[in-house]
Order: C-alpha cells, then sequence, then structure tokens
C-alpha cells in the first residue's frame, strides 16, 4: 500500500514509518523540515513538505494514497497555551482527509487518547465519551467526527492512545516527571499517587497502527494500551530511585506550583483495557512496561526541560 504519514518524523511516527516499512509498504511522510524530510529519506520512505496547516498538501497527499494515519498534532502550541487552537488544526486536517477519501472505502487511521475519557473507570473500546467541553473533549470530538466518516465510504478508525507512549528517547510526559523531579530535588505525585495511566511502548504502538491501516474495520475504536493502568505514585518512586531524590506526596492546592501544566493530566484517573483491540487484530504487545522502561535508566541520561507554565 502507498500510505501517507503525517508526524511521520516524530516519536511516534518514526516507530510507525519504521513497521510500515517493514512490512512492505511504501511510505509518504508529511516533513515541516528539511531535516525532517532528510531523516524520512534515509529511513527509506519518501517525504512530502509541508505541516497540518496546508490543507492543499494534505488533500492531494491522501488522494493519491491507499491510505492515511494521522499522527501529527501541534503539542508545541497545546502545551504552551493554546490548546484549543491545536485541537482545530487537527480537526480541519482531519475533515479535509475525510473529503479526499471520501468514497473510496481507503483507510483513515488517526491518533486520540485514553486519558479522561471516563475518568474513574476501566475504558473500553466501546466507551464514548461525553463532550463536555474540557481540553481532552475537544480532541475527542474529531474522534468522534472520524469514526462518523465510515458512513461516507472511508474506513475510519481511531486509535486511543495511552497517555505515556514510552521508550528510549521519549520527551513526553515521563522525561517531564523526571525533568521536574531534577529541578525540584523530589519527586512528587499527587494526592495519594492512586492515580492510574495506561502505558504503551513506542514500538508497539507503531505495530498497531500498522495493523489498523491493513485491516481494521471502518469505524473502529482501538486502544494503544499495553497495560491498563499504572499507579503514578509507582512512577514516582522509580524516578526517585534513579534520580536518588525523596519521594513526597504533592498537595492539590500546591500541585501548579510544582508540576505547572502536567497538573491537570495527573489528576485523571484514567485505566483502559485493550482486550478488544488484541482479539480484533491479534495484537500483542511484546516491549517492556513503564517501570521496567524507567528503570533502564535512559530517561535520566540526559537532563531534559522541566515543566513549565
Amino acid at each position: 500500500m502507498r500510505l501517507f504519514v503525517t508526524g511521520a518524523s516524530g516519536w511516534l511516527g518514526s516507530a510507525t514509518v519504521s513497521e510500515l516499512l517493514g512490512a512492505g509498504h511504501h511510505v509518504v511522510g508529511l516533513a515541516r523540515s528539511d531535516a525532517s524530510a532528510a531523516a524520512l529519506t534515509a529511513a527509506g520512505a519518501e517525504a512530502v513538505r509541508g505541516s497540518v496547516d496546508d490543507l492543499d498538501v494534505l488533500r492531494d497527499a491522501a488522494a493519491a494514497s491507499d491510505g492515511v494515519i494521522h499522527l501529527a498534532f501541534k503539542h508545541d502550541i497545546a502545551f504552551s497555551g493554546d490548546f484549543q487552537g491545536a485541537a482545530e488544526a487537527d480537526r480541519r486536517a482531519v475533515d479535509t482527509f475525510g473529503d479526499a477519501l471520501a468514497g473510496t472505502d481507503r483507510p483513515l487511521v488517526i491518533a486520540s487518547g485514553v486519558l479522561g475519557v471516563r475518568p474513574g473507570q476501566v475504558v473500553t473500546e466501546r466507551d464514548v465519551p461525553a463532550l463536555d467541553g474540557s481540553a481532552t473533549s475537544v480532541r475527542q470530538a474529531t474522534a468522534q467526527a472520524a469514526l462518523a466518516l465510515a458512513s461516507r465510504g472511508v474506513r475510519s478508525c481511531v486509535v486511543r492512545l495511552s497517555p505515556t507512549c514510552h521508550g528510549d528517547g521519549d520527551n513526553g510526559f515521563m522525561a517531564a516527571l523526571v525533568a521536574t523531579a531534577r529541578a525540584k530535588g523530589v519527586s512528587g505525585y499527587l494526592g495519594d499517587g492512586a492515580t492510574r495511566w495506561p502505558a504503551v511502548h513506542r514500538l508497539d504502538a507503531g505495530r498497531l497502527f500498522r495493523l489498523a491501516v491493513e485491516k481494521a474495520p471502518a469505524g473502529s475504536v482501538l486502544h494503544g494500551v499495553a497495560e491498563e493502568g499504572v499507579a503514578l505514585r509507582d512512577v514516582a518512586e522509580v524516578i526517585g530511585r534513579q534520580l536518588d531524590v525523596p519521594v513526597t506526596s504533592v498537595a492539590p492546592e500546591d500541585a501548579a506550583g510544582h508540576f505547572t501544566w502536567l497538573t491537570p493530566m495527573l489528576g485523571l484517573d484514567s485505566p483502559a483495557s485493550n482486550a478488544l483491540t488484541r482479539e480484533l487484530l491479534d495484537w500483542q504487545p511484546t516491549q517492556p512496561g513503564l517501570l521496567e522502561d524507567l528503570g533502564k535508566g535512559h530517561y535520566f541520561d540526559v537532563p531534559a526541560t522541566p515543566a513549565t507554565s
């Protein structure tokens, strides 16, 4: 298949591209910079220059493909205070792909998240999130729109990802927690630390995206979840051991000063099941779990930027 991938040179995209190429697919990756284009070319993919804001580029690339995997999201502005703007750009991209693929029965696979879908309960692939206007529900609305494209002749599929797709080189939530612990001199967890986050290794997630674009049914929801829920206190304890700093509870009223932009996410207890995904696609995660991965030490080799507002 000739597959168009956005976010192709990113953390998850590069793992997905490698998986697709290894399975014999021809990959066309969206590249925002010369460096990204060069990385894609070196990996064996074809690069097309543009960003998620270049809707004509997205439309043409999708129309010329046998399927689309949409992984790009404007995280740079999302976590600098403009999540709404990032979510609106994401929705425009998905609508553009829908128009380009309508009536073709070609696959459109997009990334979404499990965080906040049903706080405090184990989320399954059948659960539909409440669109309550919160930051997490804005992106869920785009996922619902993508699923609705099945009625327009698009083999649409949503992969709800764990909040942490971990592995060597991760610069996401886990790296931010490590950097914050290093900067503060303590490894903190919010309240009693019982909040649970699902987790998945980036290589397992990349394989899931490959399986999804190859054979997921139209209108399906998949969970990129290898571990149902890892308690954030356990995460803090591993970080504390690795950095040799105390592990301590951070009271909710002090959380914003300690964790800054991470605070709202750290309070979301969001365990999630992967049973239906495994059954539907015979997906079997094989990579190390989150705590084991943190224990390997690579998150602590190079200081990362601490969480900032």
